[in-house]
């Protein structure tokens, strides 16, 4: 039976090799299959809004602001403690050796022993009934100062938030600009077929069909600068969005350019009541304000009240023992008063009047910025916006142009330089319109933005 097998494969030697080449092919196609779907994997398309998401979630630089929110959380909750009472307690040994134990006074003289014990124990509680408002001047400094840093979190936000957008429409722009790229490659192709054949048939020079060679030769160049670019921004756009780095990103269709545009005075009033930095000065004023307060505070007299309790025991075992130890309570109120303050703290309180007036001043520079930068904003976005209208009537021209010279050079009255000059015009109005397109949407955020209602 072996026999007959060996000579059935013998004489079957493909049956041999089909085995062989099954071994190595569907493994391969196995792998093959494998890498396809963990390289679909790796392609994601998102939403602006996907994209924000994904970014504010992830970002370590909110996760820093979260952690300073903390910190400032804590100083302000030290503030409070120090309110509360304070307390101590102690508790020692100590053992007294006495080689010289005697002292003779005259005629009469005072015997020490040689050596003695002694346990000492105090319990102490004290308060400040009035500390010239410092405890709460205090508790309102820290409390300004954690609002302050909840609105820096916030600002860190709307800065990620930008940086999103940002990254966001750039790649957009290349991916629109690659597929302008793609179409007129297609088209400059069907040009070449077309003005080859008008060569065999001698009616247009061999330079005609040249020229759409080298036409399509500077469009390819413009393409391998746009995928350099495109790789640059979907890299870092990545590493924003907490996404890993092979991820190839596509952006969903966004046509940001026919929101309505209000008058500049109303993104100018929204910018007064809504920027961040604007709001931090109003409290760096209230911190400013109650700083001199504070300081004015340093002339004012303090009162505390305080409790004591102590054990002495002069035994050698520290297990009291009656009339052994002797517990004395001590109960007091203090007042204190620096009045020297009076003639050395002037220069303090014009210092602290002085810091005060230096925020006042820095929230209108502040202001004047913030009104040349929403108006900086709203003049970019309406011009993005007049840009759009003049660039779509231009592709209008420039395609009716272009089929007017088709016609032309397919009738043999227009010279191939006409043709490639057509289609050169208007591929150059089409990729105009897609980056100013992109272009009004970032302009509109970034207006957003200068009024601080980005993420509102």
């Amino acid at each position: 039976m072996t026999t007959q097998n060996n000579n059935i494969d013998q004489t079957h030697p493909f049956k041999s090799t089909l085995k062989t080449f099954l071994r190595i092919l569907i493994p391969a196609l196995i792998l093959t299959l494998l890498l396809g779907v963990a390289a679909k994997a790796q392609d994601r398309t998102l939403t602006l809004d996907e994209a924000i998401k994904l970014g504010l979630d992830n970002s370590k630089v909110l996760k820093l602001s979260k952690s300073k929110i903390d910190e400032a959380v804590s100083v302000y909750n030290q503030a409070l403690d120090e309110a509360k009472p304070t307390g101590k307690a102690s508790f020692g040994y100590n053992r007294a050796e006495i080689p010289a134990n005697k002292l003779a006074f005259g005629t009469q003289s005072l015997s020490l022993p040689k050596s003695a014990d002694a346990w000492l124990g105090t319990v102490s509680v004290s308060e400040v009934i009035f500390g010239g408002n410092k405890l709460k001047y205090a508790k309102e400094s820290t409390d300004l100062l954690t609002q302050v840093s909840r609105l820096d979190a916030d600002n860190d936000k709307d800065e990620i938030t930008y940086d999103i957008i940002n990254s966001y429409y750039g790649l957009y722009k290349v991916l629109q600009s690659k597929k302008v790229v793609q179409q007129n490659l297609a088209s400059i192709d069907r040009q070449i077929k077309q003005s080859q054949r008008f060569f065999e048939q001698g009616l247009v020079t061999k330079n005609d069909v040249l020229r759409f060679q080298l036409q399509h030769s500077n469009i390819e160049l413009n393409g391998i600068d746009l995928e350099t670019n495109r790789k640059i921004i979907n890299y870092n756009l990545n590493i924003l969005l907490g996404l890993p780095e092979g991820t190839q990103l596509a952006i969903a269709q966004i046509n940001e350019a026919d929101r309505q545009v209000a008058p500049l005075t109303n993104y100018l009033d929204t910018a007064m009541s809504n920027r961040i930095e604007l709001k931090q000065l109003d409290l760096r004023t209230k911190y400013a304000e109650t700083g001199i307060k504070n300081v004015q505070a340093n002339i004012l007299p303090t009162l505390a009240a305080s409790g004591s309790l102590y054990y002495v025991d002069v035994a050698a075992s520290p297990i009291p023992k009656s009339g052994s130890y002797v517990t004395p309570i001590a109960l007091g109120l203090s007042l204190n008063w620096n009045f020297g303050a009076l003639w050395t703290n002037k220069n303090k309180v014009s210092q602290a009047k002085i810091q005060r007036e230096e925020t006042i001043i820095n929230k209108d520079i502040k202001l004047d910025n913030v009104k040349r930068e929403v108006n900086q904003s709203y003049q970019q976005y309406t011009q993005a916006l007049d840009k759009i209208k003049l660039l779509q009537t231009s592709i209008d021209q420039a395609g009716e142009n272009n089929k007017i010279l088709e016609s032309k050079y397919k009738s043999n009255i227009a010279s191939a330089t006409d043709r490639a000059d057509a289609e050169t015009l208007l591929y150059q109005a089409q990729i105009n319109l897609e980056l100013a397109k992109a272009d009004a949407g970032l302009a509109y955020y970034t207006l957003l933005k200068s009024t601080g209602k980005l993420n509102k």
